[in-house]
């Protein structure tokens, strides 16, 4: 089926009371591992590309490899731009054939974030792609900090009114809110504690989407595994997998996942070289780690609530 936008799954899932998982990708054994387990429990997916990943696969490479699992799998697919931080790069990925685009202007004050959100919206709209916005700011990496980006050191929660605001402003399909997610594996040194009064507020008042950014859980198995063949990644910390359950019940419609896919993958390379240091066939090391990378996305997909829902989008 042709891909979709953010919005056309983002409101069905907030008719139906689940959520979308939104899936980072940079290579083809994440968008393999991730398709395939989305075709297994026939959910639809969000797959999301941020500057430093198309940079990476190559513009052209990466558009292919979705294009290729839509094929495989004939799930509705929504291709869309994770932390865009300009206007001109938004209107390129719209040109590659993006569904959707996030115009990321927290790191603008109120009125300009406004301002370059509206931007993008006018100019994606008549070309029937979706935008998701932001207000408030993360801790963590963001802008892939990797590439020379930027990283927020202290976090601004969403205020409700301004979100209402800027919503009514900006006409922006979708809203990523700030209530305590943080991007990274080292997402907290204290006990992690979502605002959920904070966000029910925002739901309150706020009638499209919400997406929370910053919400892998960097689950300890999968660290276990890293630090057991070699990593030293010590004090890592995500969101508990039932915080985000609260959300979704609370009314978020798309939740990113990131970090979690890095682990798995990490981990199952590891392991297998690890294991047979004579290996040094990609695909003996690069299949396993596919594997974990699906066996995390299927748990995500049940987490949301998303699976046996590509039907309602036929």
């Amino acid at each position: 089926m042709p891909f979709v936008t953010n919005k056309k799954l983002m409101d069905k899932a907030m008719e139906e009371g689940f959520a979308l998982g939104a899936f980072n990708v940079n290579n083809m054994e994440l968008i393999q591992g991730i398709t395939e387990a989305a075709k297994e429990l026939n959910a639809p997916l969000i797959l999301q590309i941020s500057r430093g990943a198309r940079k990476y696969a190559g513009r052209n490479y990466i558009m292919k490899l979705i294009e290729a699992a839509e094929k495989e799998t004939k799930l509705p697919i929504a291709i869309h731009l994770d932390h865009g931080d300009t206007f001109e790069l938004c209107q390129e990925v719209i040109e590659d054939g993006f569904t959707s685009v996030m115009i990321d202007g927290s790191h603008e004050p109120f009125e300009g974030n406004i301002a370059l959100t509206k931007k993008v919206v006018d100019y994606a709209h008549p070309k029937k792609v979706s935008v998701e916005a932001e207000l408030g700011k993360l801790i963590g990496e963001q802008f892939d900090s990797g590439e020379g980006g930027k990283v927020a050191a202290s976090a601004v929660y969403t205020d409700p009114n301004e979100a209402k605001t800027f919503v009514e402003k900006t006409k922006c399909d979708s809203l990523a809110v700030a209530i305590g997610t943080s991007h990274g594996a080292y997402k907290f040194k204290s006990e992690p504690k979502l605002d959920f009064e904070r966000l029910k507020a925002i739901r309150e008042i706020v009638k499209i989407p919400l997406v929370l950014h910053g919400s892998s859980s960097v689950l300890p198995e999968y660290v276990d595994i890293c630090n057991k063949y070699g990593a030293a990644i010590k004090g890592s910390k995500g969101v508990p997998e039932d915080q985000i359950k609260q959300a979704v019940k609370i009314g978020v419609q798309k939740v990113n996942i990131d970090t979690d896919l890095r682990l798995g993958l990490t981990a199952g390379i590891r392991k297998a070289l690890s294991e047979d240091p004579k290996n040094f066939d990609p695909r003996l090391y690069l299949g396993p780690a596919r594997d974990l990378v699906k066996e995390i996305v299927k748990r995500k997909i049940k987490l949301l609530g998303c699976d046996n829902k590509a039907d309602l989008f036929k």
